[in-house]
């Protein structure tokens, strides 16, 4: 016999104390049921045209489901690197002074060595998770899973490609970009 087994066996019978959260729980309880008005009466019929389902409900109640929770977490940690990388591509075309060369290899430098590990673990978790937690039906005819607005769900994982996309090691555009007003 397990231990877990027969320590249930030993305490049957046994009434153990009410513990603070089970008689916080028990207080609200109590406090629903004396405030519901419709206490005694028939409970009116609303007729919907849709199947509601248990988990659905939980769903609601429970706020933002962890993808929700991620894809913000991911869409905040992007525009954080973006203005990171912003600022050291406008720092280092000052200091660079007009030599277009240096400026180019130093910045490939830069984006080759731009940490993106967190960023992109939560994309890892974010493609290999977001069909079931979106329950994203399947597409027949691709054998893949639906499209979402049109687009894959997958996000690309971020690196030197993506930062070279948006900054690109070009002086001109940054000195130009560094003159321009800001909005």
């Amino acid at each position: 016999m397990k231990r877990s087994e027969s320590e249930l066996t030993m305490r049957r019978g046994i009434v153990l104390p009410e513990t603070p959260r089970q008689r916080r729980e028990r207080v609200a309880l109590e406090e629903d049921l004396r405030s519901i008005d419709l206490r005694g009466k028939p409970l009116p019929i609303r007729p919907r045209l849709f199947r509601s389902s248990a988990d659905a409900y939980l769903v609601a109640t429970r706020g933002p489901l962890p993808y929700m929770l991620r894809l913000r977490e991911i869409e905040r940690l992007v525009d954080e690197h973006e203005a990171v990388l912003r600022e050291e591509w406008q720092t280092l075309a000052r200091s660079c002074r007009g030599d277009a060369r240096a400026f180019a290899h130093e910045w490939v430098e830069v984006a080759v060595r731009f940490p993106f590990d967190e960023v992109n673990d939560l994309i890892e978790r974010h493609n290999r998770w977001y069909p079931v937690e979106s329950r994203l039906p399947m597409d027949p005819r691709r054998g893949d899973y639906a499209l979402v607005n049109g687009k894959d769900y997958r996000l690309e994982p971020l690196d030197a490609a993506w930062v070279l996309a948006r900054f690109p090691a070009t002086l001109e555009l940054a000195t130009a970009v560094e003159d321009s007003p800001r909005r």
